[in-house]
């Protein structure tokens, strides 16, 4: 496991990068939550590359403060990490993103199959990855704002999952109701709505981690990606 750069206009940032064992091997871009690249998904990265895959997480909040890494347990910790989502511009972050999948579409080691998983702020960005980029496929955890961008799901042309908890105290009901409405006219985009569970039920050791939650979508995501 290792870091590598990629270059963009604006500069170069930092990325952390797992490698399977057998290669030329497809890739998961992992876009992280709102505490950075940490040990959390560090640890996803890992997990994926076991399974198979080139995995590589971008350092999103470079623009802001480089290499970011800190976790949910202090409330420190929570406050710089809502004054870094406060402060960070998508539209420059999906800009970043599709620095990435070009960088690692190159790779001699990458089949030339890219795809993306986003937990939280990376569900966001994920979902944009899908709308806005020919990423092969996309998966988005607990996405915050879709709802206020569904003008552009139509632009959805690969395969495209959407996991959505019920009790997301970030997405409210009538929010997730209208996310999974649209969706449904866009036969490349799968929702799932995890009933009895609130935002971040994936992430472990957080105080809304659902093991069997997590499980099954985990299981969902790569019933998907073993096709690609």
């Amino acid at each position: 496991m290792t870091y590598c750069k990629i270059n963009t206009q604006d500069g170069a940032f930092d990325a952390y990068m797992a490698t399977p064992d057998t290669l030329p091997a497809p890739a998961i871009i992992v876009i992280q939550e709102i505490f950075g690249v940490n040990q959390e998904i560090r640890d996803r990265c890992d997990d994926y590359a076991r399974r198979g895959f080139i995995a590589i997480a971008p350092d999103m909040f470079w623009r802001i403060e480089k290499n970011v890494d800190i976790t949910d347990q202090t409330q420190a910790e929570w406050d710089k990490a809502f004054d870094l989502f406060n402060k960070f511009d998508a539209d420059k972050g999906i800009k970043d993103l599709d620095a990435a999948l070009r960088h690692v579409r190159q790779l001699k080691e990458c089949t030339g199959k890219v795809a993306n998983i986003g937990f939280c702020l990376g569900g966001k960005l994920s979902y944009m990855m899908a709308t806005r980029t020919d990423v092969d496929m996309s998966i988005s955890y607990y996405g915050v704002g879709l709802q206020d961008m569904l003008d552009e799901m139509d632009n959805i042309k690969k395969p495209t999952i959407l996991h959505i908890a019920a009790l997301d105290q970030f997405t409210p009901i009538e929010d997730q109701e209208k996310i999974i409405e649209r969706a449904k006219s866009n036969n490349h985009i799968t929702t799932y709505h995890y009933q009895d569970c609130d935002h971040a039920f994936a992430r472990k050791g957080g105080e809304h981690f659902d093991q069997e939650a997590a499980d099954l979508a985990l299981k969902r995501s790569f019933d998907m990606l073993s096709k690609m």
